[in-house]
C-alpha cells in the first residue's frame, strides 16, 4: 500500500475504500478466528476461493488499486457466536450461515451468491424453531451493543484497507491535527474509561501521571497476556480487528510523549501474533506507524513480545520484567509502573480492550462514552460466555447489564434446561455469584461489593450438576501452580488452602477447616505482593459465602450433592430395575457387590472404591449415584 502523507490523503482514501466495500455486489466473510479455524474454516475459505475463481474467471485476492471484483472472499476475525461455528456471512444481505462444512460451499455459492436465495438448513434457529437469516436479528447479536467488537467478523482482518474503510485511524488523525496532547489526556480522563483487564483503574489518570514525569523517555505497553481459563476477549480483538488496538496505542503514545511501544502476547496465541505482525507492517508501510506519522512530527514504533504462558505475567511489573528478558515476577511498589516501568522508564500499561476503546472516545467525545452504562463504570465490556449455557461465545454489553440478561437473553438460558447454579466471573482470581445474584448489574463497583470482580471478562456459567467445592479447588489449584513463588503468603498460603480443599473433596474434611480457609484467605489477601496473590482466595471465599451448605455436606455428611466428587459418591442398585444378572458383581474389582442370580444385588459401601465399573457394565441401568 502506498504511504499516506497527510490527513487529507487519509480522508480521501477512507472515502474511496468505504465506497468500494459498500458497492461490492457480494462479499463472503468466512470466520477465520482460532475457534472456527479449529472447526475447518480455512478449508471453507479455500473452497470458496476455488468457486469464485472458477465460475467467474477472476482472482478474488483483495487489491485496492484494482477495479471492484464481482465476488470478494475474505477471512474475517471471530464473529463471537462460537457455539455455531464455523460461520459464513454473506453481504450485502447480512446472511449468517452456521456450522458450515466444506461440503456446504457449493450449495451456498449456487443458492445465495449466484441466485440471491437462502440455504435454510444452515440458518440459526432458536430452540422453539424460529429461523433467522439476518445476522443482526439473531437474539444473540440483537441484545448486544458491539462497539469494540463492531468490526470483528465484518472486515478482512489481514488487510489494512478494510480497517481504513471502516474508519480506523480517523481518531488518530483527529488527535494529531486537532488536539493537543493535554486535550487527548483530558478527553480520556473525562470519559472515565476504566481499565478492562483487571481492577478497573481509571485510564486517564495513568496517562496523566506518565505525562507528568520528569523523565522524557516513556513507553506504551499493551497487555495481551490473557491467561484466564475460558477467556478469549483480547485474543479475538487482536485476531479480528488488530488496527483498532494499534490505533489506540498510537494515540496513547502521542498523548504521553512516548516513541516506542510493546505488545505483550502469549505465545499460545499464534494467530493473534501473526495478525498483529501483519497489521504493524501494513501500518508502517502506510505511514501510520514509524517516522513522521501522517506527515506530522510525531514518530512511534511498535514491537511484539511473546510471553511463555506464565499467568503471573499478566501483572504489570512481572510483564515489564518479562519484556526486559528477566524472569516474570512482580516487584514491590512503589515505584509504580507509571513512574518506573519498562526499562525503568515511565510506562502506560493497559490491556487490549482498553486501548481498543480509545479511538471511539476520541472520535465521539467523552460525554458520548459516559452516556453508555452507569456513571462510575461507563462504556461496554466484552465477556467470554462459556460453560453450561446454550449460546457460548464472545459478547459485548453495556456496563450495568444484569447477569440474568447475559445468561438468558443473550446466552439463551442453561443448556439442557438444567437449573442455574452459579457463575464464575473474573477468572481464577474472580468470585462466584449465585442464583440470588442474577439481577445484579455487571460493573466494577457492584461486583466488588459482592466479593467478585469484572477482571478480564471471563464468565463461566455453571448448572446444578456442578460441585462448588470442586470449582474452588480447581481455581485454587490453577492459582497455586501459577504463583511465581516470590512471596511467602501466595506461595505457601495457596498451597495450604489447596491441601484443605483437596481433603474436603476427598471426604476427609473437618469443620475447623472452614475457619482455617477463611484465616488463610484473609492473610493472603492482605499480605501478598501482587494482584494475583491478593485476589487468589476470592473463588474460595465467594463459594463459602454463597454455598455454605455444600461445604457442610462434604464435611459432615460425606456427600456431594452434584455427584462430582468421586470419593463422596455412593453407588446404589435400584431393586426394581435389577434383574440379578450378576454382571456388575463379576466386573467389580474389589468384590464389593454380592447377591443371588435373578434377585436384586447389593453394594457394600465400605468396600466400594467408587470406580464406576458397575454403572458402565449394568445392561439395565439399574445402578445410580446417590
Amino acid at each position: 500500500m502506498r504511504r499516506i502523507h497527510s490527513r487529507d490523503e487519509l480522508n480521501e482514501l477512507q472515502k474511496t475504500l468505504s465506497a468500494r466495500v459498500q458497492d461490492a455486489p457480494c462479499r463472503i466473510l468466512i470466520c477465520a478466528g482460532t475457534g472456527c479455524q479449529a472447526g475447518g474454516s480455512l478449508e471453507i475459505f479455500r473452497r470458496m476461493n476455488e468457486l469464485a475463481a472458477g465460475k467467474d474467471g477472476v482472482s478474488i485476492e483483495y487489491a485496492p488499486e484494482a477495479a471492484g471484483h464481482p465476488i470478494g472472499v475474505h477471512k474475517s476475525g471471530c464473529h463471537g457466536f462460537c457455539e455455531m461455528g464455523p460461520l459464513v456471512r454473506i453481504e450485502p444481505q447480512g446472511i449468517l450461515y452456521t456450522k458450515v462444512k466444506p461440503e456446504d460451499c457449493d450449495e451456498i455459492f449456487g443458492t445465495t451468491v449466484k441466485k440471491g436465495g437462502v440455504v435454510h438448513r444452515l440458518l440459526y434457529r432458536t430452540p422453539d424453531g424460529k429461523e433467522y437469516a439476518n445476522q443482526e436479528e439473531i437474539p444473540f447479536y440483537q441484545r448486544q451493543t458491539r462497539l469494540v467488537l463492531k468490526n470483528c467478523g465484518h472486515i478482512d482482518a489481514e488487510h489494512i484497507e478494510e480497517a481504513i474503510a471502516s474508519g480506523t485511524y480517523q481518531a488518530l488523525s483527529k488527535a494529531l491535527f486537532q488536539m493537543t496532547r493535554e486535550a487527548v489526556i483530558q478527553t480520556v480522563l473525562d470519559s472515565n474509561l476504566r481499565g478492562r483487564g483487571g481492577g478497573g483503574f481509571v485510564t486517564g489518570k495513568k496517562w496523566q501521571q506518565v505525562a507528568g514525569q520528569k523523565e522524557t523517555t516513556r513507553f506504551v505497553v499493551c497487555n495481551g497476556d490473557e491467561g484466564d481459563p475460558g477467556a478469549f476477549m483480547d485474543r479475538s480483538i487482536m485476531e479480528g480487528d488488530p488496527h483498532k488496538m494499534v490505533e489506540g496505542m498510537i494515540i496513547a503514545a502521542y498523548a504521553v510523549g512516548a516513541q516506542e511501544g510493546y505488545i505483550y502476547v502469549r505465545a499460545e496465541y499464534p494467530l493473534a501474533v501473526k495478525r498483529l505482525q501483519i497489521a504493524i507492517a501494513q501500518a508502517e508501510e502506510a505511514g501510520l506507524l514509524g517516522e513522521n506519522i501522517l506527515g506530522s512530527n510525531f514518530s512511534f514504533r511498535l514491537h511484539i513480545n511473546c510471553g511463555a504462558g506464565a499467568f503471573v505475567c499478566g501483572e504489570g511489573s512481572a510483564l515489564t520484567a518479562s519484556i526486559e528478558g528477566k524472569r516474570g515476577m512482580p516487584r514491590v511498589k512503589p515505584p509504580r509502573t507509571v513512574e518506573q516501568g519498562l526499562f525503568g522508564k515511565p510506562t502506560v500499561l493497559n490491556n487490549v480492550e482498553t486501548f481498543a476503546n480509545v479511538p471511539m472516545i476520541i472520535m465521539n467525545g467523552a460525554q458520548w462514552f459516559r452516556g453508555i452504562g452507569p456513571e462510575n463504570s461507563p462504556g461496554t465490556k466484552a465477556f467470554a460466555l462459556t460453560g453450561s449455557v446454550r449460546n457460548t461465545g464472545l459478547i459485548e454489553v453495556p456496563m450495568g447489564t444484569t447477569l440474568r440478561e447475559v445468561i438468558y437473553d443473550i446466552g439463551g438460558g442453561i443448556r439442557g434446561d438444567a437449573k442455574f447454579k452459579a457463575v464464575q466471573i473474573g477468572g481464577p482470581s474472580g468470585g462466584c455469584l449465585a442464583e440470588k445474584d442474577l439481577d445484579i448489574r455487571l460493573d466494577f463497583d457492584t461486583l466488588k461489593k459482592r466479593g467478585a470482580m469484572v477482571g478480564s471478562g471471563g464468565l463461566v456459567v455453571m448448572d446444578e450438576h456442578t460441585c462448588m467445592i470442586e470449582v474452588a479447588r480447581f481455581f485454587m489449584d490453577f492459582t497455586q501452580r501459577e504463583s511465581c513463588g516470590k512471596c511467602v503468603p501466595c506461595r505457601e498460603g495457596t498451597r495450604r488452602m489447596l491441601e484443605i480443599l483437596e481433603r474436603i473433596v476427598a471426604g476427609n474434611g473437618k469443620m475447623e477447616d472452614l475457619q482455617s480457609l477463611r484465616d488463610l484467605a484473609d492473610l493472603i489477601t492482605h499480605t501478598a505482593l501482587c494482584g494475583l496473590g491478593k485476589s487468589a482466595a476470592l473463588p474460595v471465599v465467594s463459594t463459602m459465602n454463597a454455598f455454605p451448605d455444600e461445604y457442610r455436606e462434604h464435611i459432615q455428611d460425606k456427600k456431594c450433592r452434584a455427584g462430582v466428587c468421586q470419593k463422596l459418591r455412593q453407588y446404589v442398585i435400584e431393586e426394581d430395575k435389577c434383574r440379578g444378572c450378576s454382571k456388575c458383581a463379576r466386573n467389580c474389582p474389589v468384590q464389593a457387590i454380592s447377591g443371588e442370580l435373578k434377585s436384586p444385588f447389593h453394594i457394600d459401601q465400605a468396600k466400594c472404591i467408587k470406580c464406576g465399573a458397575c454403572i458402565s457394565n449394568c445392561p439395565f441401568k439399574a445402578i445410580k449415584v446417590a
